[in-house]
């Protein structure tokens, strides 16, 4: 019984391992850089500039985010381990804050990014966004 219990218990601390890291993953390709992105938008010089600035401006706050996100979640896979249901609860609640304020963070990043394009730039911006998912979604599906 007592090992049914255990490997339930690491089942659940892997699943919720895996949803709660979802999200959080890369900030890290720098589009704004890309010879395609930047010649498939017509970006200008200070365009490529002002996005630099913005995600250089956001960068030290989203660090600082991710490390206390990646902070709760330990908490959280130490006290899966321990048993404590109560805690674990309660933790959830920190996991889940630290997630939305560094999604906030990005999110307003990205906003200000759109704001430094024009209307059909970011039309071709989010094509080129998709296809890069679909081919992403395939590779992973091949991969399998």
């Amino acid at each position: 019984m007592y090992s049914i219990d255990r490997l339930g218990r690491a089942a659940v601390v892997t699943a919720a391992l895996l949803f709660l890291a979802a999200p959080a993953v890369a900030q890290g390709f720098k589009w704004w850089q890309s010879d395609l992105y930047k010649r498939e938008l017509g970006l200008t010089a200070e365009q490529s500039r002002r996005l630099e600035d913005i995600f250089q401006a956001a960068a030290p706050t989203l660090r600082i985010q991710k490390k206390a996100l990646d902070q709760a979640e330990t908490e959280f896979e130490r006290l899966v381990e321990k048993g404590d249901d109560g805690a674990v609860m309660e933790q959830v609640g920190r996991v889940e804050i630290a997630r939305a304020e560094l999604n906030k963070s990005r999110t307003m990043m990205l906003l200000r990014m759109r704001r430094a394009l024009t209307t059909d730039q970011w039309a071709k911006f989010t094509a080129l966004h998709q296809a890069a998912e679909r081919e992403r979604a395939g590779h992973d599906e091949r991969s399998k």
